[in-house]
């Protein structure tokens, strides 16, 4: 089930806002879980499994770590200390749950590309006969990279003493199953909405402010990232492209992955405000940014803040000289372009990102992009994730290879280039790119947009909430790039 649907906007939303609203705190938490329950499993509820077990892991994992089996059930919940030493139960008890986390990741994520790569270095090394030929094809569950991450932020906050644990497990099942950030984040750390599942405020202006981020949000998605995306499939599925077309391209995938990500946490956010939750910032206008460095500052904030904290800090961060921290850099990038996907495309993007934050980082930041003008500086910042952004979308690196040639002026001949330009180049798609553009570098964040709702706002919201919901009726083209993680 996705946000921009007939069956969600109609049907689960206004049942799940209904049967909230008439329960007391604690029977909310039950029919939140449920109902993110079923959000889960509508495509597949066999994956409703595998999200229980990982959530009671990690319950397990936090209850040993809080030492609450041993305490009574009135008794008020400790927070460690963050500087007083583990046990040996508590280090294994976070150990088992990361392992656990990690091993079913791998396992569903990287099992296909780990027989496909041992499969293909076997037959480029002439080794057919140690080939694993195999007709076990696994599953990806949906948004499993997002609930792990999630799942696992549970325990090593509680390690670390950043919040504390929970004693019932049900609070636990709602905080990773809550079906507004399920699936495709932000992934909200349990530091954050910790306090929440205790005591939380339902306000009407909260509500209000929800509603608007939802409209926001869902605009984003269906008037700007559907028809961008549409420009994208075509360029980049055609036998071929000419310079300007790959270029074109290229911009639509841009616009198309951020509004359909930063579309998807908005309406996340909403529906969070609407429940009485407040979760984080994921998206603070990343195609403004002056390097890259800056970027992933700005670009999906709760993925590089788990990072930087779960991944690049623990590795030595740059406490231990400036080769390490630019090795450390690197390395959580290719795992960061792995997280993304099981494709060698992905660790491409990774690296190429890992490389260039660590050539800012050696250069002090004041590398050539850094030294323009600010408009210049934005403007080559863009042109270097718009390459970035090919190794991201194309179906294999050959392709990808083959795409930035033609961006660079080397584009393979192709009969049909008249036929192409007459798909992408349509009014309708030319106002969708010119709109987007507009909003990407015009329009201020729907952060700081709905933060004091006016009725002018308000009138504007609901105006944009009617307009999306009447072109989402008539689109056939309508994925969720990020549901694929």
């Amino acid at each position: 089930m996705v946000f921009s649907s007939h069956l969600f906007v109609f049907y689960f939303l206004p049942l799940t806002l209904l049967i909230y609203y008439l329960l007391p705190l604690r029977g909310r938490h039950v029919a939140l879980t449920l109902l993110s329950y079923l959000f889960y499993g509508w495509a597949n509820p066999w994956f409703v499994l595998l999200l229980m077990f990982q959530t009671v892991v990690d319950w397990l994992a936090g209850m040993t770590l809080a030492g609450l089996w041993r305490t009574p059930p009135t008794a008020e919940v400790p927070l460690l200390d963050p500087h007083s030493p583990r046990s040996f139960a508590q280090k294994f008890a976070l150990a088992s749950g990361l392992v656990s986390n990690l091993a079913l990741l791998g396992f569903f994520k990287y099992f296909n590309f780990g027989v496909d790569s041992w499969n293909a270095a076997l037959s480029a090394a002439g080794w057919e006969s140690a080939r694993w030929d195999t007709a076990l094809r696994i599953t990806l569950p949906l948004g499993i990279s997002f609930y792990t991450f999630q799942s696992m932020s549970y325990a090593i906050d509680v390690y670390r003493g950043d919040a504390r644990a929970i004693r019932s497990i049900l609070d636990s099942m709602c905080y990773v199953a809550m079906f507004p950030q399920l699936v495709a984040g932000p992934i909200v750390r349990f530091q954050d909405v910790a306090d929440q599942f205790v005591t939380r405020t339902h306000t009407l202006e909260k509500f209000a402010r929800g509603v608007a981020f939802f409209a926001c949000g869902l605009a984003k998605k269906i008037l700007l990232a559907n028809p961008c995306g549409k420009v994208a499939n075509t360029v980049f599925d055609a036998g071929g492209r000419d310079t300007l077309d790959a270029w074109y391209g290229a911009v639509a995938y841009a616009f198309q992955i951020y509004f359909d990500f930063s579309g998807y946490s908005d309406m996340a956010v909403g529906l969070g405000l609407m429940l009485g939750f407040v979760f984080t910032k994921n998206f603070d206008s990343p195609y403004r940014s002056q390097s890259l460095t800056e970027f992933w500052r700005r670009w999906h904030l709760s993925l590089s803040f788990w990072l930087r904290d779960n991944l690049y800090i623990p590795l030595g961060g740059n406490r231990r000289g400036e080769l390490r921290t630019v090795i450390n850099l690197a390395l959580t990038m290719v795992l960061g372009g792995l997280w993304h996907g099981a494709s060698w495309n992905f660790v491409a993007w990774g690296a190429l990102h890992g490389g260039l934050l660590a050539w800012e980082r050696l250069r002090n930041h004041q590398t050539l992009v850094t030294r323009l003008p600010a408009p210049l500086a934005t403007a080559c910042t863009f042109v270097i994730v718009l390459f970035t952004w090919v190794f991201f979308r194309a179906a294999s690196l050959p392709e990808a290879v083959e795409y930035c040639r033609a961006m660079l002026g080397f584009p393979s001949a192709h009969p049909g280039s008249d036929l192409l330009a007459g798909l992408i180049y349509q009014p309708y798609f030319l106002l969708c790119m010119t709109g987007a553009a507009g909003v990407v570098w015009g329009a201020p964040q729907t952060w700081d947009f709905t933060r004091q709702l006016t009725w002018p706002k308000a009138a504007w919201a609901v105006l944009l909430l009617w307009v999306a919901l009447a072109v989402m009726e008539a689109q056939a083209f309508n994925p969720f790039i990020y549901f694929i993680f």
